[in-house]
């Protein structure tokens, strides 16, 4: 990425060249096979709402350090990630707790158990429950004027912040609608399918 350039200059200001390797974008077929060389994997997002890097770092048997971030915490358990607030020196204490806790870690059984913890079958249950509550949701067709204070409970200034953008959406939503009419568009038919 952009920052390559100043990470090579650190890396041969601190003579790292023999044990640091920069690999730059890989493969996804390759990612396991760069993945299973380490040990601990390093997450230092700023922002995450949730890392699928952390959930095949650990199906490879790597212990996690991870900045502490949007939804990080909820993605592994707690004696298989090390968490530190989003500062360097907390990660560097991050990174010294997990060194000390590699004996401790079997990659063969962590990986087992990411293989229960995780299943792309689960997640899309569970991701069709959420649109399937925000479509029931819809259906109640609640006004706008009925919907701002529920907007104006999420806060002193977020909710009057959620209030004026609703307002502006709402005069956009209309202003199309003056453009071209809802009659314009052809409804899509109601389907129930039964997953598998």
């Amino acid at each position: 990425g952009p920052k390559r350039v100043r990470l090579e200059e650190m890396r041969e200001r601190h003579s790292l060249q023999d044990r640091v390797d920069m690999l730059g974008a890989v493969p996804h077929a390759e990612v396991q096979s760069v993945l299973v060389t380490g040990h601990i994997f390093l997450n230092s997002s700023l922002t995450e709402a949730f890392c699928i890097a952390i959930l095949e770092a650990a199906s490879c048997g790597l212990l996690t350090v991870s900045t502490r971030v949007g939804g990080v915490p909820e993605v592994l358990p707690e004696d298989m990630i090390v968490l530190a607030e989003p500062d360097p020196g907390d990660m560097v204490r991050a990174i010294s707790r997990a060194i000390h806790l590699l004996p401790q870690i079997d990659p063969q059984a962590m990986h087992n158990r990411m293989k229960k913890l995780y299943s792309w079958h689960d997640v899309a249950k569970r991701t069709e429950i959420v649109y399937d509550c925000a479509r029931r949701c819809c259906l109640d067709q609640e006004s706008v004027l009925e919907r701002l204070p529920r907007y104006l409970c999420c806060g002193t200034w977020a909710g009057k912040l959620f209030c004026v953008v609703m307002i502006i959406d709402f005069l956009l939503w209309k202003l199309l609608q003056l453009w071209q009419g809802d009659g314009d568009i052809e409804i899509v038919p109601e389907v129930d399918v039964a997953m598998r």
